[in-house]
């Protein structure tokens, strides 16, 4: 099922709410931030205009500088060597690092981590420049709804447009150019240039670069060892081709130089770039209608071209032309169209809050950019890469939320297909993460790390304290795959993809938590020692803040659970009953979640035992228990629920980790203030329209002198990409297995959605007009049974298939067949009619 059924009753196509958000810049746009962000969820381009020109930046997911430094495990030792050590350390000191042995321990430690490799490695980017004395740029419009890119132009003072789109599945962006008749026309670009990316690594094999005027192509070829030695040819070398044909000549250019005297010299054929290779620029001819193409391939170094080929179409390649014929170009375009109209198809809201409408499409819109099935997983900043951008930590995967928050849309968004690419990535991690419980812990199962790549690891690259000890990541990374089986009742996955990750998490943190070592008192509780809560104190001395942290006892409680209920899924009690007990034993031994008073007295959940409430937090921790735990919400008995909503509430966050993560825990509250999140979107606002992370308070980490915006020029967050997910959850709520509906929308407010995925395999859609839920409409994917609490008070009535509507009073609770349509109205709107 895709949920591309209309419900009866629908008053929008999502298509068509998309349209009204396109993305407007009305000025040149030279920052890389202001560009217009395009992709196809494995190529990234940005694309930025100057007075001279426009500038296309290219990135891909799975082109990574591949190299990786490695500590020699013994030089790590293992985790009872670093432990006895540890405990044998002063208690009073005023930080670790006050003691030599673990200051020069923990620089050790940093060392890979300090290399510049791996990174995201940027794949060029491609010049068009004109006169501008013939043409000038007026702004650009990226629409949203259909994946396109138009720079606006005044040629002779008439406007034109440059149309750009990247292809839906091949890794090719198309240029074509239109007069004011919309007709397709000659361009003013008098040259091209193609740039490899000037942050290349210089030791690593110089481009190898290529001109064919007959073929109009401009290319280069970039080798990544898999070696760290220079000069050493590796059978896992790998490489990339940026290729951009032209339908215009190219011709030789004319390249100014200034002399030594200071007179300028003009000088025919001068094509030495200043590291000595062809500088790869052209001037174009025009030959009638512009028409171009730029295609990027990656893979081993094997199989990427060793010739430059143009960048083609796939009807064209048969044709044995350049493949920038009229065809061509509209077999791509038709490719589009039905990409998006199918991406579209499968969920949509229609929201009387015009802020929140926009802030849910063309976050929706730079997902589908940045992650597809069968393409790596995105890291931090995805495929929007230039220069630096984008090498920030490595542009790794951080695996304390920042990797998992972007696929926190996928599941109600209905793109449960686009978190396979994170799937793939916790299998390609899961053999070193056992390694590492077996050689460093001497435990079974698999240790998740903290931080990750997708290249070849040997060796946790977190190999030690702090972040090496951070227990959460464990369960935190194999989540969402169960998840992805609540959400789809795939059993297939479960039991192909799903099971092993979950099973070796519950494995590894059942034995830690039974270690003699971890049960400090005796009072028959199974602590979570050591462990560092998310990036708050590091290791303390006498480790006094490192057990019990809130986010470990949460997520270890739902992975335990997801385990017992996978075996039960699956049908293998019997096979599992050693595991399985050992895991019900550590579930029965849990530690309590840690509490303290606050000044006025209320009880508010904290990060660890004996913390001071008025902590200012990185991550919105103390409210881990409602979301991403799901063990409190509006479900939760008044006591619970209370206590929750205080510890929201009571929560001080310094910024650049929260604007998803925060306000989806008050959305599963039902506590969201709306209008302040806006406000907050807004201060966090690009001018390419997608959201960074910005600092919002000092007294945690941050000074008054810190720069509240030093995390805008890192990269495209990818992270907050997932905004959709909060307004999703104030519509629709069924984390508990109970559909709820419009939970945190204002009584005043209309709204419409459309196939929102729940739990249990529901795609759910439902209008609220005046106050009131007028018609929910439910399919039934796997057949399971449907609890929804009850829309209206006076009862409703049901209708499915061809039988007669039934009454229904208090909560929902049906059967349902795979496939089926379930629809209901309110019991009293019925009887008006009548």
């Amino acid at each position: 099922m895709n949920g591309q059924r209309t419900p009866e009753g629908a008053t929008f196509r999502a298509i068509e709410r998309a349209a009204l958000h396109p993305i407007v810049c009305s000025r040149i746009a030279p920052d890389f931030f202001s560009g217009g962000l395009l992709g196809n969820g494995g190529m990234g381009v940005v694309v930025t205009t100057r007075p001279d020109a426009v500038v296309l930046y290219f990135g891909h997911n799975g082109v990574w500088d591949q190299r990786i430094a490695e500590l020699d495990p013994a030089r790590v030792g293992t985790f009872e060597d670093v432990f006895r050590r540890l405990r044998e350390l002063p208690a009073d000191l005023d930080s670790l690092v006050e003691d030599e042995w673990y200051r020069e321990y923990c620089l050790m430690l940093k060392e890979p981590y300090n290399k510049p490799y791996p990174r995201p490695m940027p794949c060029g980017s491609v010049v068009l420049g004109f006169d501008r004395r013939k043409a000038e740029i007026v702004g650009h419009t990226v629409d949203i709804a259909r994946g396109t890119c138009e720079v606006g132009f005044l040629v002779g003072g008439e406007p034109a447009t440059l149309r750009l789109f990247a292809e839906p599945t091949d890794d090719r962006l198309w240029l074509s150019f239109e007069g004011a008749d919309g007709l397709p026309a000659a361009a003013p670009f008098n040259r091209v240039r193609l740039m490899p990316d000037p942050s290349t690594p210089s030791d690593i094999p110089a481009a190898e670069r290529t001109v064919d005027p007959a073929a109009g192509t401009l290319s280069f070829r970039q080798t990544l060892p898999y070696s760290e030695a220079a000069g050493v040819r590796h059978g896992k070398d790998k490489a990339f081709r940026l290729t951009v044909t032209l339908s215009d000549a190219l011709e030789p250019l004319r390249v100014n130089n200034m002399t030594r005297n200071g007179i300028v010299a003009t000088h025919l054929d001068d094509y030495m770039d200043k590291d000595g290779g062809d500088r790869l620029e052209r001037a174009l001819r025009p030959a009638g209608v512009f028409l171009a193409a730029v295609e990027l391939e990656h893979g081993w170094d094997r199989d990427v071209s060793s010739a430059a080929k143009p960048a083609r179409g796939k009807a064209a390649a048969e044709a044995g032309d350049n493949g920038l014929g009229e065809q061509a170009l509209q077999d791509a375009r038709e490719r589009t169209r039905e990409a998006y109209e199918s991406f579209w198809s499968r969920s949509g809201v229609k929201l009387d809050d015009e802020a929140l409408e926009r802030t849910w499409y063309r976050n929706l819109y730079f997902f589908q950019c940045g992650v597809r099935e069968g393409v790596t997983c995105p890291g931090l900043f995805a495929n929007w890469l230039h220069d630096r951008i984008g090498s920030a930590w490595h542009g790794d995967y951080h695996l304390d939320y920042n990797t998992q928050q972007p696929f926190w849309l996928a599941f109600s968004a209905n793109h449960a297909e686009r978190h396979l690419p994170y799937v793939e990535m916790v299998h390609h991690i899961t053999p070193v993460s056992r390694k590492w419980a077996e050689e460093y812990y001497g435990l079974p199962g698999a240790f998740y790390p903290v931080s990750a790549y997708p290249v070849d690891m040997t060796i946790n690259p977190n190999a030690g304290p702090p972040f090496g000890w951070v227990m959460c990541t464990t369960p935190w990374v194999v989540q969402s795959l169960w998840w992805h089986y609540l959400y789809t009742m795939d059993l297939s996955f479960l039991r192909h993809r799903g099971f092993e990750p979950i099973r070796l998490a519950a494995q590894f943190m059942a034995a830690y938590m039974r270690r003699p070592d971890a049960r400090r008192e005796n009072d028959g509780v199974y602590r979570i020692f050591p462990t560092v809560p998310p990036e708050l104190y590091g290791l303390t001395p006498g480790l006094a803040l490192n057990a019990d942290s809130l986010t470990d006892i949460t997520l270890f409680r739902f992975v335990f659970r997801a385990y017992l209920q996978a075996c039960e899924a699956l049908d293998v009690v019997e096979a599992e009953a050693d595991l399985m007990a050992e895991v019900a034993d550590a579930l029965a031994h849990m530690p309590e979640h840690p509490t303290a008073e606050t000044a006025d007295g209320g009880r508010v959940f904290v990060s660890v035992p004996d913390e001071n409430p008025e902590m200012v937090y990185n991550t919105p921790n103390s409210a881990f228990t409602v979301f991403p735990g799901e063990e409190h919400g509006l479900h939760s008995p008044p006591e619970l629920y209370e206590l929750a909503c205080r510890s929201y509430l009571n929560h001080r966050n310094e910024g650049g980790n929260e604007l998803v993560f925060y306000h989806l825990q008050g959305a599963r509250l039902g506590i969201l203030d709306l209008e302040k999140f806006k406000r907050q979107i807004e201060y966090c606002l690009m001018p390419n329209g997608a959201c960074t992370d910005m600092v919002l308070q000092t007294g945690g980490r941050y000074e008054d002198s810190l720069r509240f915006d030093f995390m805008s020029r890192m990269g495209v967050w990818f992270e907050n990409t997932a905004l959709p997910v909060v307004i999703n959850e104030c519509l629709l709520q069924s984390y508990n297995g109970v559909l709820r509906l419009f939970p945190n929308w204002p009584a005043g407010r209309s709204a419409e959605f459309r196939t929102l995925r729940a739990v249990g395999g529901f795609l759910v859609s439902a209008e609220r007009r005046d106050g009131r839920t007028e018609w929910v409409e439910v399919l039934s994917e796997a057949g399971g049974r449907l609890r929804m609490y009850a829309p209206w008070p006076e009862g409703a009535m049901c209708s499915r298939g061809g039988a007669a509507a039934t009454a229904i009073d208090g909560e929902i609770g049906l059967d349902t067949a795979p496939g089926e349509t379930l629809r209901f109205v309110r019991l009293r709107h019925t009887e008006e009619k009548q």
